[in-house]
């Protein structure tokens, strides 16, 4: 796997895709610098080594058509704040204009080029429009992991212009490195906490980590159609029913493959779907009619805990409860203590997904973990053995 480690950027142009689709307020102020700091070790090396970086990416969904709340210009003095260096923008990202800025631009200097999805050729995955771009460097970077799953003109089309002079930046290497700690050379025991509310969507990660892991906890909203699949009443909690089957299905490959599988054994339960509904704390398989459970019990919490702590690889995707409700939050709170205690102790540990990376960002578990995937989609789709077209465009000449 090439890095930028492998090159010597003197006197380059590094042409680095990165993701900057950061949120911003109403005032288009960027909100939270995140994937901006993440990139941030890549572009340095560049520098360091007496190089020049041209900038490309994505911001939210212009659909092809030139919009102001969508131009990176909005984002480039937080660009230039969180790297230490004033960033040159220009307002296009192929043709002439593109070019004369990339070609002005010295050892040391940053240039941004404005959003590529003003372009539908970049969602197209057009070649031509990726030729354009290939023109602006002299070494492409891929360190955009949260858009590696999609095959578009500037992740994967692109590569094939820079036969021996590509590679991975220092994020996606270490959210690749991350994944394969999971899936191959993690320590054991392995365990996935696997939470959310559907087995559907969830499905797919299962299948593919059962031969690689030795604990399974089953947490969240998907909790009660296994529950409801063995026998077990759920009242009015959320459940496919048309997936009672494939639950079942599940727990015996599980077994084939002697993966212990944690369900949860108690759930504080509520009479509605409110932060202030009455609750009560019952076996998980007899949840009487008109109540739902919304977080797991205190059991369950030990018991999930204990599997945690005797962990030395942990993935993490999914909350065990209705965590944007500090009553439904406590049960995701201690397996977030969990992981961290673990972690200190050596542990591998992997956070990923939209619900998880924001609970552990929420509530100061960022650094307690090993590592916090960017990648929300990229992850889930590497966690499922897909082969993710921008790192493909990497690995294959």
């Amino acid at each position: 796997m090439k890095t930028v480690n492998d090159f010597n950027f003197n006197g380059k142009k590094a042409l680095i895709r990165v993701d900057f689709n950061v949120p911003q307020d109403e005032n288009l102020k960027v909100t939270d610098s995140t994937r901006i700091i993440s990139a941030k070790p890549t572009i340095d090396k560049v520098l360091n080594d007496g190089g020049s970086v041209i900038l490309m990416t994505h911001l939210g969904r212009p659909k092809g058509q030139v919009t102001d709340k969508y131009s990176l210009k909005h984002i480039v003095d937080k660009v230039s704040e969180v790297l230490g260096t004033k960033v040159k923008f220009v307002d296009e990202c192929v043709g002439s204009k593109a070019e004369s800025a990339a070609l002005a631009l010295k050892p040391g200097e940053v240039l941004l080029l404005e959003n590529l999805r003003f372009h539908s050729e970049e969602e197209k995955g057009d070649v031509d429009f990726a030729k354009q771009l290939a023109k602006l460097g002299d070494i492409y970077v891929n360190d955009a992991f949260g858009t590696a799953h999609r095959a578009h003109a500037s992740t994967a089309v692109i590569a094939q212009f820079f036969p021996n002079a590509k590679c991975f930046g220092l994020l996606m290497a270490k959210e690749l490195d991350a994944i394969q700690k999971v899936l191959k050379t993690g320590e054991k025991p392995v365990t996935a906490i696997l939470g959310g509310s559907k087995v559907s969507s969830k499905i797919t990660i299962i299948e593919n980590i059962l031969p690689v892991v030795d604990n399974l906890i089953i947490g969240g909203g998907m909790t009660y159609t296994f529950v409801k699949a063995l026998g077990g009443s759920v009242g009015k909690s959320i459940c496919e029913d048309d997936k009672l089957d494939l639950a079942l299905d599940i727990l015996k490959k599980a077994k084939e493959n002697n993966v212990k599988v944690f369900i949860p054994e108690d759930s504080v339960i509520a009479d509605d779907f409110s932060n202030d509904a009455k609750t009560q704390v019952v076996e998980t398989k007899n949840i009487p009619e008109g109540w739902e459970g919304l977080d797991v019990g205190p059991k369950t919490i030990k018991s999930f805990s204990d599997v945690i702590l005797h962990s030395k690889t942990i993935l993490w995707n999914g909350p065990l409860g209705v965590f944007e409700m500090p009553n439904f939050a406590v049960g995701t709170k201690a397996i977030g203590d969990a992981i961290a205690e673990a972690t200190k102790n050596g542990a591998f540990s992997l956070v990923g997904g939209g619900d998880s990376v924001a609970f552990v960002k929420q509530n100061g578990y960022t650094d307690k973990v090993s590592y916090v995937s960017t990648g929300g989609g990229a992850m889930l789709e590497s966690l499922e053995g897909k082969e993710l077209p921008g790192v493909a465009a990497i690995l294959n000449n």
